[in-house]
């Protein structure tokens, strides 16, 4: 549902957002009071995967990691409400960390002291963390989704950690009909549209590509770089990338569209 609000830093700017609930709704409310109107299409649902023996093993062996890393908002909630079943009080002397302050947010709110890049929001910032330079010897637990890059795990293992994942949810592309990308699309008419991994971008083009001709002409704002690239190759007009992926930093983005000359690929 499309809504709005009176703040005139984005006033005439309609703007989708294909983020999964509930963070497309954090978004979205950002967004609207900066004065944009919003609408919500999540082009990614996120699936809970099913309880195995290695990761009931792994949560009751909770205390003797050293680091716990959250990959991403969804694993972050995940995690917890997995963990809440195990641990009542959280085991003492765990170093917790966020990839991004949204995700970090999530853990801090959970009672944990976290931490996250001082600069950026991708795994190549969160591997420039002191604490996690020289791991070896050290056991390191990924709370993640199946798939998903695997640079995080593969570095701090070349620095000598013991690192397991623990896999929580599967990514899946939702089945909305062409009723729904019609309306989020053709008839909203945004004037850019928040599409924050290659996977939504490539749910994005499977599902609206038959239904909205201007698709390639739209905007999008997009996470890093290689996406911008990606959603070039298939044909995009303009992606923008923005230095955080906070509320604040996709407000900051959005507010370069009229003159499209911040980080434009």
């Amino acid at each position: 549902m499309a809504s709005t609000s009176s703040n005139a830093t984005l006033a005439g700017m309609r703007i989708l957002i294909c983020r999964p609930q509930p963070d497309a709704d954090r978004v979205a409310l950002a967004l609207q009071a900066a004065g944009a109107e919003t609408h919500c299409l999540p082009m990614l649902t996120l699936a809970p995967t099913p309880d195995t023996p290695e990761r009931r093993s792994r949560i009751q062996e909770l205390a003797e990691y050293q680091h716990v890393i959250a990959v991403s908002p969804g694993a972050a909630r995940a995690f917890l409400e997995y963990a809440d079943d195990w641990w009542p009080q959280w085991p003492v002397g765990l170093h917790w960390y966020g990839v991004g302050s949204g995700t970090a947010e999530i853990l801090r709110h959970a009672g944990l002291t976290v931490t996250t890049p001082a600069n950026g929001y991708t795994s190549e910032h969160l591997l420039s963390v002191p604490a996690l330079a020289a791991p070896a010897g050290e056991r390191v637990l990924i709370a993640k989704g199946a798939g998903g890059r695997e640079l995080l795990g593969r570095t701090l293992r070349e620095r000598g950690a013991r690192v397991d994942d623990m896999v929580l949810y599967q990514r899946t592309c939702p089945e909305h009909d062409a009723a729904t990308m019609t309306a989020a699309l053709t008839d909203f008419d945004p004037h850019a549209i928040i599409v924050l991994s290659a996977e939504t971008l490539n749910n994005l083009i499977a599902l609206g590509k038959n239904t909205d001709k201007q698709l390639m002409q739209r905007t999008l704002v997009v996470p890093v770089p290689q996406v911008a690239e990606q959603a070039q190759k298939a044909g995009f007009a303009r992606a923008l990338v923005p230095d955080q992926l906070t509320p604040e930093g996709l407000t900051q983005c959005l507010t370069a569209l009229p003159s499209g000359t911040q980080h434009t690929y």
